[in-house]
């Protein structure tokens, strides 16, 4: 198979650094099973791949699976081939972004989840559902409340966020990163 450096496949593998890892992909579902935002994505990151792969480049920068990563590295650390794919998503969401094919509930949910980052250091997940499933999808909040109850009988889900000691230094390293961006 001849590799087109022009695909979306062929842009992972040659422009992202560590990108040629994907194609050792066992498609083993580590990725998507790790994934906590794994349940809303159109597809999971092996299917994603998948379809990169068969050369699907308009269906895969339309999806909305990249922007609904929130960067836990979790897939990453789980993958038994030691893929990036927390980086191949940013890459993705750039190539979306370069190509116009992305929706806006999409960016909205990605937006929203840095915005709590922003405010507090970490992520807020009771107010990331509720200000995102309120204002996208009303029925879906109706759907997850089973969940969040269940989540906060035991600990794992807070009514109020919590700030980290360091949001100051926070700030000025999401400044210094947003100044860098700018720069490419």
């Amino acid at each position: 198979m001849t590799l087109d450096p022009d695909s979306v496949y062929g842009k992972v593998i040659n422009q992202l650094p560590g990108g040629e890892k994907l194609k050792t992909c066992l498609q083993c579902g580590m990725c998507g099973g790790s994934c906590p935002s794994g349940p809303d994505m159109d597809y999971r990151p092996r299917k994603l791949f998948a379809m990169m792969l068969a050369g699907q480049d308009d269906q895969v920068l339309r999806s909305n699976t990249f922007w609904y990563c929130v960067s836990c590295y979790f897939c990453t650390v789980r993958c038994p081939q030691e893929i990036p794919i927390t980086d191949i998503m940013y890459h993705l969401k750039h190539q979306a972004i370069e190509a116009g094919l992305y929706t806006t509930d999409a960016v909205s949910f990605s937006e929203t989840f840095i915005g709590w980052v922003e405010r507090y250091g970490r992520a807020f997940e009771l107010g990331l559902a509720t200000q995102f499933y309120l204002t996208h999808r009303p029925l879906g909040a109706l759907k997850m409340g089973p969940m969040a109850l269940a989540m906060m009988s035991r600990g794992r889900l807070h009514l109020r966020p919590k700030r980290i000691k360091a949001i100051r230094q926070l700030g000025r390293i999401l400044d210094k990163a947003k100044e860098i961006g700018a720069q490419k």
